[in-house]
């Protein structure tokens, strides 16, 4: 097998060794682990691309690379230009923090495997959700490194790729503890949280400039039963199925009817 891996936290985010050690496993002795990642950190650019400035890519060893560019632009690269054929699979992450509920629409790292995914390859994203169980750990991936090969080859193995129209990938978090503690594996929905995940709170530097930092709120214990955001702070291992449609289809039967008369 032939993998792909790429990131938003960057070429040198220790996350992505542990995509590229799942990987290696996926891809057995024989297979390929492909690494085009950006340059620097690009969480929170979503599903971004550089359409109108030129990017650099570069080469750091053998089926390794860096570009200067968005973690959707990491995958077009490879798949356009540094691979001369395409992988298998994509794996993007491993992040570190979670990506569940409101946080998909903003991840690089779901941006990514979106794009593989539009592009017509198999893609995994992965996160790490980190919390007071896991953050002190001498490995906060730990739970990651425990599960992140298995989970993957059973979606290689066994669940549904082909679709009609927008391909399904797929987004796993781990959970905030140690590998020990996971509470098991779970299929979940994309949570909503009740109150808006960002906002922004002002500063003023000290040569008198107001700046504004972004903000991330709580909210995953307000969630659904069942949904990403409430099973993985519970400890459990969510795989979520996701697609890029972003059609409220139970919306449209009422919008034609609103629109008819005009």
């Amino acid at each position: 097998m032939r993998i792909l891996v790429t990131n938003d936290d960057g070429i040198t985010a220790p996350g992505l060794v542990v995509a590229e050690r799942i990987a290696a496993h996926l891809a057995g002795p024989g297979g390929e682990v492909w690494t085009v990642a950006p340059a620097f950190e690009q969480s929170g650019v979503s599903h971004a691309i550089s359409y109108v400035r030129p990017m650099r890519v570069e080469k750091m060893a053998d089926r390794r690379y860096a570009v200067e560019g968005t973690p959707a632009d990491c995958v077009l690269a490879a798949l356009h230009d540094v691979m001369e054929t395409p992988p298998d699979l994509v794996l993007s992450g491993v992040n570190r923090g979670h990506n569940v509920a409101e946080d998909t629409l903003y991840s690089g790292t779901i941006g990514a495997a979106m794009e593989a995914a539009i592009q017509g390859v198999p893609a995994i994203a992965m996160s790490q959700y980190y919390g007071p169980q896991n953050a002190g750990l001498e490995d906060s991936f730990a739970a990651a490194n425990a599960l992140g090969g298995r989970i993957c080859a059973r979606l290689v193995e066994q669940a549904q790729w082909e679709d009609r129209g927008y391909r399904v990938f797929y987004n796993i978090n781990f959970p905030p503890v140690p590998a020990e503690d996971v509470a098991g594996i779970k299929a979940t929905f994309q949570g909503h949280r009740p109150h808006p995940s960002f906002g922004v709170s002002a500063q003023v530097s000290p040569n008198g400039r107001r700046y504004l930092w972004l903000g991330h709120g709580k909210g995953n214990a307000e969630t659904e039963d069942g949904s990403d955001a409430k099973e993985a702070m519970n400890g459990f291992a969510t795989v979520t199925p996701l697609r890029a449609d972003l059609t409220a289809r139970d919306v449209l039967d009422g919008l034609g009817s609103c629109l008819n008369d005009l």
